[in-house]
This record gives structure tokens, sequence and C-alpha cells, in this order.
């Protein structure tokens, strides 16, 4: 696990170089996807790169994590608008080559089939990740087996009081969110996971140097061969 520490500009141009030094060896790679205030500086430095005709996302497939139970994609608060607003609206990407779970089918067979799609588009060449303070990844909340894949979660109530702000009551976030699941994340060939500030510093030094253990659904990561930890001082 290599970590990267400087100021939160500095890191989200460090991150924006591996995607551009990946586009330009591989411009048809596999991305996966992160919503969330952490990435945003990343992605408004993608944009920027784009723009000035630095990379092109023109042959890029992309998958995100997750998505809440309960929005479609044109709810303010769902994770495809998210992405659209934030980076796919923004940059040359074929929008048809863009994937974020269901919020309204969640069956297990459309759960299935996001992981096969990642499959048949060839595997996730950089995962983008956050850390929730829980340690979570994605909605994967303290006790997920390792071994899942994409499915169904029932949020923490510290998940919920963590993204109420989001929303303009607690009544109104969701109980519930599609993510794909620790297995998922972990066939990615390359992990980058982004922290910033201080309320992820005691979950961060579990995740880097604690027990690697359920409880703590980012430390996991330990056991993956290419991971780089994005950080502010």
């Amino acid at each position: 696990m290599k970590l990267i520490i400087d100021t939160a500009e500095k890191v989200a141009a460090l991150a924006a170089d591996r995607y551009t030094a990946l586009l330009d060896q591989k411009p048809d790679a596999v991305l996966g996807l992160a919503t969330g205030s952490t990435p945003l500086g990343l992605y408004a430095e993608l944009v920027r790169r784009c723009k000035a005709g630095q990379i092109s996302f023109g042959r890029v497939t992309t998958f995100n994590l997750d998505e809440y139970v309960g929005l479609d994609a044109a709810h303010d608060q769902s994770y495809r608008y998210f992405m659209n607003t934030n980076l796919f609206d923004q940059v040359d990407i074929r929008k048809d080559a863009t994937h974020v779970p269901s919020g309204l089918d969640t069956s297990a067979a459309a759960a299935s089939a996001y992981d096969e799609a990642i499959k048949a588009a060839g595997g996730i060449d950089i995962q983008l990740l956050g850390i929730g303070n829980n340690g979570h990844l994605g909605f994967n909340e303290p006790g997920t087996p390792f071994g899942s894949t994409t499915l169904v979660v029932e949020l923490t109530d510290s998940t919920r009081q963590a993204y109420k702000r989001f929303f303009a009551s607690l009544d109104q976030v969701p109980t519930h969110a599609v993510t794909m699941g620790l297995k998922t994340i972990m066939n990615a060939r390359c992990i980058i996971l982004m922290a910033l500030g201080t309320a992820k510093a005691e979950i961060v030094k579990k995740m880097v140097s604690g027990d690697v253990t359920p409880l703590v659904p980012a430390s996991v990561l330990q056991l993956h061969p290419n991971v780089e930890v994005y950080l502010d001082h």
C-alpha cells in the first residue's frame, strides 16, 4: 500500500496524473468511479485536462460503485445525477459506456448482471474509492464478508447521519443502497483511495495498519497488491 500525502489540491492533481498515464497507454481503459465530496477535486482536474486536450474519455468504459435504492437517475441526490453533473456531461465520454447500479431494479439478477458486465468489459483498471468514517467502502458496512459481490445493503444509522447533509431531513435519506461488493472492488487491477480531513484520520490509520477484519471493511485493501492512498496532511 503506497501512501501519497500532500495538500488536497496537490493529491487531486497527482491522482489525475495516474489517470492521464493510464489513458495514454490504454485509451479504452475501464474505470471504477466513486461519488461524494472527496473526489470532486480529482473530477474537476480531469475535466480541465479533457477540455485542454490532454486526456480523452472517448473510448473509456466506467462502472460506479453504488447507488441509493429508490432514487431514479433524475433525482438530484442520485449518484447517476452526481456523475453526470460532475464528470460525464463535461467530458467526451460516450454516455452509454457509463454504468451506475440501478436504484430501482434491486433484484439479485440485476446485481449479478452488474458484476458480469464488469467482467465482460475486461475488468476494472483503476477503482476509485473513498472511505466512510466507519471504514465502509462503497456501502459495504462493517461486518460485510470480504467475499461479497454486488448486492443490496441496509445502511447503518451512522452512515445515514453522515449523508443527511445532502437531504432535507434524515427521513429522506434512503435506508438501502446497491453497492459493488468487497470482492468486486478487490478484483480491480489498481485501487486509488482518497481521504481528506481530520475526521478520516483515525479510520485511515485502522485501514493502513490495523487488523484485517470485516469490522473495518477498508482493511481488506491491505491484501491487494496495488493500492495507492491519497491523503491530505
